[in-house]
């Protein structure tokens, strides 16, 4: 409580008498008082110098309190504040103003005692938020630093390991080449989760930028094909890509708008997910078009990744796309790679889904608008 006693309040109202009854109130409760006769002078001071509470009367000649508080609730560059709306009279809505961002509203003449309760309640909710924010970003702060000082080894161990099956430092047993590909292998694994990891908490402390550009999903999808289909030639699998309705159609066909290094993310989750969790059969992905349900005169770019694997429990399906949520299969990875998927095409303006069955496979479905020029 000694902490919220330090406050500084902004006291916001037209008429003196009103501020130096407030400032006698509250400085002989401790708080620090600052003063402000109308709504102009009140955004002055708050974008100088934000305080950690403001009791703001509504009724005010040129900007009212409502307004006040509508454009600092609109500044989303500025920390919380909570604000105290005051007033005298009948027909100000309580409802208009905590609708607009107020926190608390207090009619005149009001009880010292009540007024007072309310500055407690509000100081303690900002402390609250404040306390909140400042853990959201030591755990940024850490996830950052964790991350860099984990892949930092991981990519040195892998070089030294390369290094070692090449035989660069001298022949070794031939019984050792497996192991040491197993280990470059679970190194990968692993950098690929921590690299996972950083980009999930880019995203929630909003602080990914996605470089927008003409992206052509056929493209995308044939390298990254490419590159995963030896796992699925380990399994005896099958991966077939199916853009027939597209290439058929539109020459156009399959090119979004969207950040290429993110889109192919999607795809290499979405796929190497498929063949992970698929031991006999095929792997498909198709790209085609429809109309846009909402629109008909817009098209939406359909991604279908389906395998033949082992299905995802229904109680499962409900929260595969939350973060950290892991699947009951031994195979089952960090829970991080659908979660981020899924923010990725959100934030491209699309949506993905799943439809499963334990023991016929899954079918994730992405859709994405077509680019318009």
């Amino acid at each position: 409580m000694s902490n919220l006693k330090k406050a500084r309040i902004l006291s916001v109202d037209d008429v003196p008498d009103n501020l130096t009854l407030l400032r006698t109130i509250l400085q002989i409760e401790g708080y620090e008082i600052d003063a402000a006769m109308d709504g102009k002078m009140a955004l002055e001071k708050v974008r100088q110098s934000p305080p950690d509470l403001i009791i703001l009367d509504v009724m005010m000649p040129g900007i009212s309190g409502y307004e006040v508080t509508e454009q600092i609730r609109n500044n989303s560059e500025m920390n919380y504040i909570p604000i105290l709306l005051l007033t005298a009279h009948p027909e100000s809505s309580v409802v208009a103003g905590l609708d607009i961002g107020a926190d608390d509203f207090l009619r005149k003449p009001f009880e010292i005692e009540e007024l007072l309760a309310r500055v407690r309640s509000l100081l303690r909710l900002k402390h609250s938020i404040d306390e909140q924010r400042k853990m959201t970003l030591q755990r940024e702060d850490f996830v950052s630093r964790l991350t860099h000082d984990l892949r930092t080894p991981l990519v040195a161990a892998n070089r030294v390991l390369n290094l070692f099956l090449q035989e660069v430092f001298g022949q070794i047993p031939s019984e050792m080449k497996q192991p040491i590909s197993i280990m470059i292998r679970s190194n990968q694994n692993l950098l690929a989760m921590v690299n996972t990891l950083l980009e999930v908490y880019r995203f929630e402390a909003g602080q990914k930028n996605l470089y927008f550009e003409s992206c052509n999903l056929i493209t995308i999808a044939t390298e990254v094909i490419s590159e995963l289909n030896f796992l699925a030639l380990e399994k005896n699998l099958t991966v077939k890509l199916d853009t027939h309705e597209l290439t058929s159609t539109d020459s156009n066909g399959g090119i979004v708008k969207g950040d290429r290094l993110e889109l192919r993310r999607v795809f290499h989750n979405l796929i190497d997910n498929a063949i992970k969790f698929t031991d006999t059969g095929s792997v498909e992905i198709r790209i085609f078009e429809t109309l846009s349900p909402a629109n008909h005169c817009s098209r939406t770019i359909i991604i279908e990744v389906q395998d033949t694997g082992y299905g995802i429990a229904p109680e499962d399906q409900e929260t595969i796309f939350e973060r950290f949520r892991q699947g009951k299969n031994k195979r089952s990875g960090s829970g991080l790679g659908l979660h981020l998927s899924s923010r990725i095409i959100e934030a491209h303006g699309g949506k993905i889904e799943l439809s499963s069955a334990i023991g016929k496979g899954s079918t994730f479905t992405v859709k994405l608008p077509k680019i318009t020029e």
